[in-house]
C-alpha cells in the first residue's frame, strides 16, 4: 500500500536484545510526547509514565518479579537500557485499555525512530508482592495508582520474523 503507518505496524517486532546505549533526551521526549498524544476514553488520560534508566532499579524490579513468579526467568527487561512503566487509576474502568493504547503508541513511535521495544506484563509480579508499595513509591506512582503495563526500549541488536497471520481468527458477522 505504501502507507507509512501500515508499514510500521507490519514491520515492528517485539525486540528481546538491546545495545547498552542509553536513549537520547530527544528520543525519550519523542516517545513520551507520542504516548501523551494517545487517545483515551472520555479523554481521561488516566496514566502516568515512570521512566527508569537506572540499571540497579531495573535489576531490583526484575529480581522481585522473578521471585514472586517462582520462576527462574531471564531478564524480564531483556537488557534494555530504558523501561517505561505505565500506572493508572484503578477506579477508572478504562485505565488498562487506555494504558494499552498508550504503550502501543510508544512501541510504534520507537520503531519509527529506529528503536526497538517490547511490551511487558511480567513486571506486574513485582507490584503484587511484599515490595508492591515500595516499588510504587520508587517509581513515583500517584496515590492509589497501580501498575498497568510497561515497555522496554533501546537500540535493537536482533530482530525476528513476523508471526504468521491466521485468517480464521477473523470472524465476519452480519
Amino acid at each position: 500500500m505504501g502507507n507509512p503507518v501500515l508499514s510500521a505496524i507490519s514491520d515492528r517486532r517485539s525486540i528481546r536484545a538491546y545495545e547498552q546505549t542509553q536513549l537520547t533526551k530527544e528520543q525519550l521526549d519523542t516517545l513520551l510526547k507520542a504516548a501523551q498524544e494517545s487517545p483515551s476514553a472520555r479523554n481521561a488520560q488516566p496514566w502516568r509514565f515512570s521512566v527508569v534508566q537506572n540499571p540497579d532499579i531495573l535489576a531490583e524490579i526484575n529480581g522481585e518479579a522473578k521471585k514472586n513468579l517462582g520462576a527462574d526467568l531471564m531478564d524480564i527487561f531483556y537488557g534494555a537500557p530504558t523501561a517505561i512503566f505505565l500506572s493508572g487509576d484503578p477506579e477508572w474502568i478504562w485505565s488498562a485499555v487506555d494504558c494499552g493504547i498508550a504503550v502501543q503508541t510508544i512501541a510504534l513511535a520507537a520503531h519509527s525512530i529506529g528503536l526497538g521495544s517490547v511490551i511487558l506484563g511480567l513486571p506486574d509480579a513485582a507490584f503484587r508482592g511484599d515490595k508492591a508499595e515500595y516499588f510504587s513509591k520508587l517509581l513515583k506512582f500517584p496515590d492509589k495508582f497501580k501498575f498497568i503495563i510497561a515497555i522496554a526500549v533501546g537500540v535493537p541488536t536482533a530482530t525476528k520474523e513476523a508471526h504468521p497471520l491466521e485468517p480464521d481468527r477473523v470472524i465476519h458477522v452480519g
